[in-house]
């Protein structure tokens, strides 16, 4: 058998489908770098493009066995086009949400129930950052409380970037189903 590194995409492919961690790294290793550079002129963050890259290549390692690729670097390419564009298409959505309800917040005309309501949102909010795990709560309040970049925590606590980026995201996953989509929005706005 040939050294992974000299094998073929398609021989690749046929030993990922058997469970073979060293295909998975092969391929990782292949195609890690263009598909983050692809990724990265048409998203223009590096936090984001490998977050793409990395969520690609989970996918691609749990749905292993279920994929039918014939062209391993056509595949890999229009799977991660298709994740730039939903993406795009999330953040639009997101920014449209987050204009309206910067404009309502901003005409001022709460009458004293929703004055109400926001501080019960904000005391949920509060409650639900509090029962987070002790070292995800820290890494989430300093990221959107304090403002450090994932850098900053990661010098600070002696961890890697990815690690913290990891736990911010699972942070926001954890927050958004048990506060619900406004709840949401508002801690995005205002942290």
């Amino acid at each position: 058998m040939k050294a992974n590194d000299s094998l073929l995409d398609n021989e690749l492919i046929i030993l990922l489908k058997n469970g073979d961690q060293n295909a998975f790294a092969q391929i990782y290793s292949r195609f890690f770098r263009p598909l983050y550079v692809h990724a990265y002129k048409k998203i223009g963050t590096d936090e984001d493009a490998i977050d793409i890259v990395h969520d690609l290549f989970e996918f691609l390692w749990t749905k292993r066995n279920e994929l039918e690729i014939s062209n391993l670097s056509a595949y890999l390419f229009a799977a991660i086009r298709n994740r730039i564009f939903t993406l795009k298409v999330r953040s639009d959505r997101k920014n449209i949400y987050l204009e309206s309800l910067k404009d309502f917040i901003n005409k001022g005309e709460f009458v004293t129930d929703a004055q109400v309501r926001e501080r019960e949102l904000a005391a949920l909010i509060e409650r639900e950052i509090d029962a987070l795990p002790p070292q995800m709560k820290k890494v989430f309040v300093m990221s959107r409380t304090d403002g450090m970049s994932h850098k900053e925590i990661a010098d600070q606590l002696g961890t890697s970037e990815h690690t913290v980026r990891t736990q911010v995201k699972k942070s926001l996953r954890i927050l958004r189903s048990r506060i619900g989509i406004v709840a949401y929005l508002l801690l995005l706005i205002h942290r």
